[in-house]
This record gives structure tokens, sequence and C-alpha cells, in this order.
């Protein structure tokens, strides 16, 4: 008996760590609502034109102090529980950025909460190595 439940709780703890692996590796994806991307894959990305949003979630006056090109201003803050006016199409593909990482993905949770599908999550404005628009 002793040893069935050895090999049970070995089967329970290699089944979590499947579980955790699976989920680190697809971006948290399946398990946030959003994929998480490099500012250096973004950076890619943003040089063809697309049918894309860039929304940079930091405070407006953090904003007007330089920010990725294109890119449209919703403060983290200001995101609730609600579509938000200025990204009317919930299956627009949105690339969220703040300046260290930790804003867009709060943000980028709060939109996949809100029913927001194509969330791309590329961290902060501080490993933008492109142009700044002021």
């Amino acid at each position: 008996m002793k040893r069935m439940m050895v090999f049970i709780g070995i089967i329970v703890v290699f089944a979590i760590a499947f579980f955790l692996y699976t989920a680190q590796n697809t971006g948290g994806e399946s398990m946030t609502g959003f994929k998480s991307i490099t500012m250096d894959e973004a950076k890619e990305i943003f040089k063809a034109p697309g049918d894309y949003i860039i929304l940079d979630v930091r405070r407006p006056d953090e904003f007007a102090e330089g920010h990725v090109p294109n890119a449209i201003n919703v403060a983290n803050e200001t995101i609730g529980t609600s579509a938000i006016a200025e990204l009317p199409d919930m299956d627009q593909v949105i690339y969220v950025y703040c300046r260290s990482g930790n804003r867009s993905k709060d943000a980028s949770r709060k939109l996949a909460a809100i029913g927001y599908t194509n969330i791309i999550e590329c961290g902060g404005i501080i490993d933008w190595t492109g142009d700044i628009e002021r």
C-alpha cells in the first residue's frame, strides 16, 4: 500500500510539472489570455504596416515624453472591466507595452478578461531600440 501511495505521488508531481512547463512554453497564453514577445520581435513586426494597434499603457505624461511610433495611449490605470472606446474591435491584434513590462502584462490580463482576443504583450519601452515619436 505504501508503494502505491509513493507511485501515485510521483505521477501527480510529474503531471503538475508537465502542466507548468506547457503553460510557460506557450507564452502563458493558455493561462493568461495573451501571448508575450520581446521588443526586438515587436520592432521587426512594426517595420511593416499591418492591421494591428500598438498600445502604450503608460500614463499620458510618460507617453508624451516619447513613445513607439504610431502607438496610441490608454493608461493601464484606466482599463476597467468594459470595452475601451479607443479599441472598438475586440478581435483586433493589439501589441501592448509600457515602461518595463509590468504594466503591459497587467493591462494584457485586463484586456483578455474584458474579451479582447488577440493581445500580444511586448514588454517595455526601455528595451526599444527603434525611433521614438514625441
